[in-house]
């Protein structure tokens, strides 16, 4: 299936996603990474926005300072999700944040928390940095400038993805999916061996 969301957005809406299912996205996400949840989580600091209904994309931007508390954007890519993995549980439970982004995936761990907490883990494409970037129309907000580029960041976003669905809010996950298949394969060769 194929969907359009506004973010922020409701459970309601993130509950009639399933894995595999395509999604582009319109209105605001943030731009979140590992100092900037080690401050809120580990360090016991409130979030400067308000992270209800939250689109999260994992990223140190790449920008140019344009003025006080303004910036351009050069390059806007994702990173790595799974050492954040850990993450997931509070920011469901504690901020109702609904949907992560990033690359490579969450482990199995994740899925619990996003399926309690009604939440998706949003799948694009590696090395599209580019072309997330021209998707994003503008920084409007960035607070905790300190942990640059680790900072917490508001993109205002139009049509943003396709993004698919790879962790749903009722425990499909396909990388888990993948993985199962890959061992039985794998016992299968050994097998023949």
């Amino acid at each position: 299936m194929e969907h359009r969301l506004t973010f922020p957005t409701t459970e309601e809406a993130i509950r009639e996603l399933r894995a595999g299912d395509s999604v582009l996205v319109d209105g605001h996400i943030v731009g979140i990474r590992d100092r900037t949840q080690i401050r809120i989580f580990d360090q016991g600091v409130e979030p400067p926005m308000d992270l209800r209904g939250a689109f999260l994309l994992h990223t140190a931007p790449n920008v140019r300072k344009v003025g006080e508390g303004r910036y351009e954007k050069l390059c806007i890519g994702t990173t790595t999700s799974a050492r954040m993995v850990r993450f997931t549980e509070p920011l469901g439970r504690d901020y109702g944040v609904r949907a992560i982004c990033g690359k490579g995936g969450l482990p199995d761990e994740a899925i619990v928390p996003m399926r309690r907490y009604g939440m998706v883990y949003f799948a694009i494409v590696g090395g599209a940095a580019a072309l997330e970037t021209t998707q994003i129309e503008e920084i409007e907000e960035v607070f905790w400038e300190e942990l640059m580029p680790e900072c917490l960041w508001k993109f205002r976003v139009k049509d943003f993805g396709p993004l698919t669905v790879a962790i749903d809010s009722h425990g499909s996950s396909l990388y888990h999916d993948v993985q199962e298949s890959a061992r039985k394969k794998l016992e299968a060769l050994y097998e023949r061996l």
